[in-house]
């Protein structure tokens, strides 16, 4: 089996991307009946939970176009905008396919990582989630071609905040940083909601630790630590 072929296997035979083995079955997901029990949501713990995300990664307006932004709306079962399939593996598997650089795979290799395809409705789009460039403060996500390496790549990177990680929350670190002390990771605008108009756009910033004594019980604040649910929205 090639290495591409391992990842993508990889993503079918996976409950979750993050917090994978660390979490009860969800009692509620996200994603159409077309797009069926491979499709993915991603979720703040800020707005929901595993039993009730509330609020799930969508593309704004449901518009597959390179740069569409991404923000969070409302989890509902009959919006192919919150349709995305998994393409998960090792940062090990995507550095031996070319999709992340020597020094991310030697800092995060064991790590797991994943692209999160645009499949409204089930129909890939070869569209992931992603960013335009290499990250940089506040840069925003949309819409990337899959086959661009690092920038559509996403680390759960459980060691930085290991508290959480035990809960089925992590942050979600872009494979293009190259700060391994405060790499660039997913976050959600700070003082905003995802009910407020237009929507806010979700984008990457340095993850900011909530110090603890105890390094096992290091955490990032709810605004950079994402949940993930596999199938349809019951």
């Amino acid at each position: 089996m090639s290495v591409r072929s391992q990842i993508l296997a990889a993503a079918a035979a996976t409950t979750t991307i993050v917090g994978a083995g660390t979490v009860a079955p969800p009692l509620a997901s996200a994603a159409t009946p077309a797009c069926g029990p491979g499709c993915i949501a991603v979720f703040s713990p800020e707005f929901g939970t595993h039993g009730d995300p509330q609020f799930v990664e969508a593309v704004l307006d449901g518009v597959g176009t390179v740069g569409q932004p991404l923000v969070l709306q409302r989890a509902s079962s009959s919006d192919p905008s919150e349709d995305f399939l998994p393409r998960g593996g090792l940062v090990s598997d995507f550095f031996a396919t070319g999709m992340v650089s020597a020094a991310v795979n030697g800092h995060y290799g064991s790590l797991r990582a994943a692209q999160l395809e645009y499949a409204p409705s089930g129909v890939a789009s070869g569209l992931c989630v992603g960013l335009a460039s290499t990250a940089y403060e506040d840069e925003p996500l949309g819409l990337q071609p899959c086959s661009v390496p690092e920038t559509t790549v996403w680390i759960v990177d459980t060691a930085d905040s290991p508290a959480t990680a035990a809960e089925g929350y992590s942050p979600l670190v872009n494979g293009s940083t190259t700060d391994f002390t405060h790499p660039f990771a997913m976050t959600y605008p700070a003082d905003a909601a995802p009910t407020d108009e237009p929507a806010p756009q979700i984008h990457v910033s340095r993850l900011h630790f909530c110090e603890h004594a105890d390094p096992a019980e290091r955490a990032v604040p709810d605004r950079q630590l994402w949940g993930t649910l596999l199938g349809v929205l019951e």
